[in-house]
């Protein structure tokens, strides 16, 4: 459950507060924090956010519209269920845009954008050595330097519409990625190292051939089962953990 914070600070506009609290709630979606399926009853929801429930029903509304929340008439709403076969599909469609993105920004990039994309994939990297240790990982930490990573390497593509579809398509593949807890360790890894090198070196064609082996095996990664756990349960809410526990990841 996400912690409340004071959303009524002097000088806060009611504008401001309702973005704080979408940005929230949409991270709790995205992170797992809320599980495919929950029930959103707007009276406990909106007292857990610290928010009216008009307030509240604008803004699941708003998420209604991204494909994050699913509205159930007058019975409310329940956070987006999961599926094996959406996931294939957001896969597919995370591919089509980041790999035409990828090149386009491998062409255009410049010294500045080769910093950047050295300075996320440093962050990456060092998060997914601690995920390989036993005790030492975050995997929301990790998995935010993974989107921070990716999005460096399509920053150069000159295009915001291209790199907001591609952040909102991201997020929901991320969703997945977090309520199946796919972590591929080393494999993984050593694919963002060559993603890196393909960036300095400016292959986009190495690099595309790469990220789709990156994606795919992620998704076969997590639908190695023929019926996983994560797309079965519907509404149900794993254990509370102590503050900075991690899950156990999934190895391949």
């Amino acid at each position: 459950m996400g912690t409340l914070v004071n959303l009524g600070g002097e000088g806060q506009s009611a504008e401001t507060i309702g973005q704080v609290l979408y940005t929230r709630i949409r991270a709790d979606i995205v992170f797992g924090r809320l599980s495919p399926g929950e029930r959103l009853r707007l009276d406990a929801f909106s007292q857990r956010y610290g928010s009216s429930v008009s307030t509240m029903r604008e803004l699941l509304s708003r998420l209604v519209s991204e494909g994050l929340i699913v509205a159930e008439g007058q019975r409310g709403f329940e956070v987006a269920p999961v599926s094996p076969e959406e996931f294939r599909e957001i896969a597919e469609l995370r591919l089509l845009i980041e790999a035409h993105a990828l090149t386009q920004s491998f062409s255009r990039g410049d010294l500045d954008w080769e910093a950047s994309v050295v300075a996320a994939h440093h962050k990456l990297s060092v998060t997914e050595a601690k995920m390989l240790q036993a005790t030492g990982g975050d995997p929301e930490l990790w998995k935010q330097c993974d989107r921070d990573f990716h999005h460096a390497l399509i920053a150069a593509c000159g295009s915001r519409a291209l790199m907001a579809t591609h952040a909102t398509v991201y997020d929901k593949y991320l969703r997945y990625q977090m309520v199946a807890v796919v972590f591929r360790g080393e494999i993984a890894a050593r694919e963002h190292g060559e993603l890196l090198d393909c960036a300095l070196s400016r292959d986009a064609k190495r690099a595309n051939a790469i990220l789709h082996t990156h994606i795919h095996s992620c998704v076969d990664h997590a639908l190695a089962e023929p019926n996983p756990d994560w797309a079965r349960s519907k509404g149900s809410r794993p254990p509370e953990r102590e503050p900075g526990a991690a899950r156990a990841p999934r190895r391949s």
